[in-house]
């Protein structure tokens, strides 16, 4: 056992005389320090009462389906679930806000908190989960389409929604959704924050309330172009919540909490009602769920009056 350090002296001596060095000025390889230990998570703000269920609070119903009839997306399937709050009248259309990436923010118990604080109408809720192509065998796995769908610049995902999805689901589920896009708001994290407001700029006939989280507006299929659009393009009927935090990811896409500040400067300049939560989170929904509440309130204040373009005129792009 003892072979081991003499070996290891003897190659260390080799190595000064190569290098022309007395035996004592050569010097063993160094120890290896220890990996520095990982920074603890960035605290963030806590979901309060209204996400939480609440004594003498109808709770909705959440059904689970699933959907692989797209034509937008041929050779898809996806997992979908649908909440119903217990007030809805369904003999009336009914507002609905759909959310990328399945369940997120306790959505399902601020909804029957705030439909029985009358802070939201009875609306329905779509939780769908992005596109999956199934493997060729049970050795392989499905092929996610998440940032083809979610991350691209194009009218491809809000038509998938507006043409296909929700149809199915009203006929599906018995519930007349409404297509009165003051009735409609979508929200989302990351990849699905930006589908988010892709899908209501785009198609402001579809959707105008948004709730955008940590989104991805930078260079991954173009988001990044984004806040020069908006600045350049005559303002539409959307209203918007951006939420990120200061640690989100800085990566070869670029600066992602820059990114969010660069939507919030085109939109505050191009005269749209838009309103922002800045924390110190990370790339995560913990700050998202925690306001999600409030965003709720804020985005649906004033319904059911319209949402309308450059509502207060303080639209910039008339030095154009």
């Amino acid at each position: 056992m003892a072979a081991g350090p003499i070996r290891s002296t003897f190659l260390v001596c080799l190595a000064a005389a190569a290098w022309g060095l007395a035996p004592s000025q050569a010097q063993a390889p160094p120890q290896q320090s220890p990996a520095p230990a990982q920074a603890p998570a960035v605290p963030g703000p806590e979901p309060g009462p209204d996400s939480r269920p609440q004594p003498g609070t109808p709770a909705g119903d959440v059904i689970k389906g699933e959907f692989d009839r797209s034509q937008v997306y041929p050779g898809t399937w996806r997992e979908y679930w649908v909440y119903v709050p217990k007030q809805l009248d369904r003999s009336k259309p009914a507002p609905v806000m759909v959310f990328q990436d399945g369940l997120q923010y306790n959505a399902p118990v601020v909804f029957d908190n705030l439909i029985h604080q009358k802070a939201l109408p009875p609306l329905v809720g779509v939780f769908v989960m992005h596109g999956r192509v199934k493997a060729p065998s049970a050795d392989a796995l499905d092929r996610m389409n998440r940032s083809f769908e979610y991350d691209a610049v194009s009218e491809d995902y809000a038509r998938f929604l507006i043409d296909e999805l929700l149809p199915y689901v009203s006929k599906t589920h018995g519930v007349t959704l409404s297509t009165d896009p003051n009735d409609r708001g979508i929200a989302g994290n990351s990849s699905g924050a930006i589908a988010a407001f892709v899908a209501a700029w785009q198609r402001p006939d579809g959707f105008r309330r948004v709730f955008s989280a940590i989104g991805t507006y930078v260079g991954l299929r173009g988001g990044n172009t984004l806040p020069v659009m908006i600045r350049k393009t005559e303002p539409k009927p959307i209203r918007i919540f951006l939420q990120d935090g200061r640690n989100d990811l800085n990566n070869y896409t670029g600066s992602w909490f820059v990114a969010n500040q660069d939507m919030l400067s085109a939109l505050e300049y191009a005269g749209y009602d838009v309103r922002h939560e800045w924390g110190d989170g990370e790339h995560n929904s913990r700050h998202a769920t925690a306001i999600f509440p409030d965003a709720l309130r804020w985005l649906w204040r004033d319904w059911p009056s319209p949402i309308k373009a450059n509502p207060e005129g303080k639209s910039r792009q008339d030095v154009l």
